[in-house]
């Protein structure tokens, strides 16, 4: 198994690879007995949610689609600007349809209150929001998850998909990044 480099860029791993095999069979199990009568169509908030919505979509194990959307907000910083624009739109037509939105972290609240309410506008019937990790206290915006695989301390974190200027994805846990590594770079 190779040897990563960016975990001296981490304080500490706040989930572990196993914690969050658990829990996202967990969060599966879940949304098949919610939504075992129905064909969803899940839809994956990139960058950050493709390792988080593989993993869903295979412990859900229910009849269903799969959409992308892409939304900026954040750019290249730390902190979200409040501005979302999308930069890739649906490509289904999901009037009627029960959306499962799938997202890597509720922090500000902005992007998926932006997005749920595009949503309904397009004609969903249905916007569920799944999230793998909560941060409520920094909540701008009146949006919950409907299910949240955890609930996070107000720190930077990375790995299982979520970055630090497009990097640290790759990292199979989800880990605290160091405040060196993102106050200070330029």
């Amino acid at each position: 198994m190779a040897k990563s480099t960016m975990d001296q860029d981490l304080l500490r791993v706040l989930y572990s690879e196993e914690q969050i095999r658990t829990r996202v069979q967990e969060l599966g199990d879940e949304l098949f007995e919610a939504f075992r009568d129905k064909n969803p169509l899940f839809v994956g908030v990139l960058k950050g949610c493709f390792l988080f919505m593989a993993d869903l979509v295979r412990a859900c194990q229910i009849k269903s689609e799969v959409e992308f959307i892409a939304v900026s907000s954040y750019g290249n910083g730390y902190e979200s600007s409040g501005n979302v624009q999308i930069t890739r739109d649906l490509q289904y037509d999901i009037t009627g349809r029960d959306l499962i939105v799938v997202e890597d972290i509720l922090d500000s609240g902005n992007t998926l209150y932006f997005l749920a309410q595009y949503f309904k506008t397009k004609g969903a019937r249905s916007v569920t929001i799944v999230t793998l990790l909560d941060k409520p206290e920094r909540r701008e915006k009146p949006i919950k998850a409907d299910y949240i695989g955890f609930t996070a301390p107000n720190e930077f974190v990375v790995g299982y998909g979520l970055d630090f200027k497009q990097q640290y994805r790759n990292v199979p846990y989800i880990g605290v990044m160091k405040p060196e590594i993102y106050e200070n770079d330029d």
